[in-house]
């Protein structure tokens, strides 16, 4: 799969690309990313990428031209239909759905937006989908570009030590949804807080439900919404909906 970042800042993605877990995935070439900087193929001394907005206003606009350039440049070397797709607030929200979905495709041609944002006429003729990350502004769309990429590696076959840590991942909705539980290691007694004693137990069975009953319980403290879904998609046993009832009548 190839993912085609087109960024002002290609320099922000060195250390992204080669440290920690994920980069596995780069160097294997699982995930083959590339950068391209509209500014290269900018016209004039000053290879100028933006320009003041029409009709007035502050900040600048990154200006069409040098954006279509670099984006047929890239679209002529993929042997692909790859979608073009653009960091913006209006996006449809980034969820794990979405990143197994990604990590399972061919890749796509990532537009990092800066200043006040992107000609619309661009956006227009060339864009497919704009995704968000959540309902905040930033200055660039390169750390949405990095989440998307770091989300999809960490799936790839090889990259995490045990594949089946990608399986417990909150909000997987292969699993059930859920988010997940608490997690401890040692020592077993921390600023006299001790590691709950069934942890220590040996009693895979007892550990496996205080795991689910913990994920239970902090999904329905802070996503309860999510305890719906997992309800409606079947996810939930009698077992779990009692322990639901019960952590709700205490409550009262």
């Amino acid at each position: 799969m190839r993912f085609d970042v087109i960024t002002l800042f290609p320099e922000l993605f060195g250390p992204f690309l080669t440290t920690g877990i994920t980069r596995r995935a780069f160097e294997a070439g699982q995930v083959d990313v590339r950068l391209s900087n509209p500014r290269d193929v900018a016209l004039g001394n000053y290879r100028r990428i933006d320009d003041r907005p029409f009709g007035g206003g502050p900040g600048m606009v990154m200006m069409a031209e040098p954006l279509e350039k670099i984006l047929v440049e890239i679209q002529s070397q993929r042997q692909d239909q790859a979608p073009v797709v653009l960091f913006s607030p209006i996006g449809k929200r980034l969820d794990h759905a979405d990143i197994d979905t990604w990590a399972h495709s061919q890749g796509a041609i990532l537009v990092c937006g800066r200043y006040e944002g992107i000609d619309q006429r661009f956006i227009d003729r060339h864009v497919d989908l704009q995704i968000s990350v959540g309902d905040f502004v930033l200055s660039g769309g390169e750390l949405p570009a990095m989440v998307l990429l770091d989300a999809v590696a960490r799936l790839q076959p090889g990259v995490l030590s045990d594949q089946e840590s990608h399986q417990l991942d909150s909000f997987n909705p292969e699993l059930d949804g859920l988010l997940d539980c608490a997690h401890y290691t040692r020592p077993e007694v921390w600023s006299e807080q001790p590691v709950p004693a069934v942890l220590l137990s040996g009693h895979h069975e007892h550990i496996e439900r205080w795991r689910r009953e913990q994920r239970l319980s902090i999904t329905a403290a802070h996503r309860p919404d999510l305890i719906e879904i997992a309800r409606q998609m079947g996810k939930l046993s009698p077992q779990d909906e009692q322990f639901l009832k019960n952590m709700a009548a205490a409550r009262l």
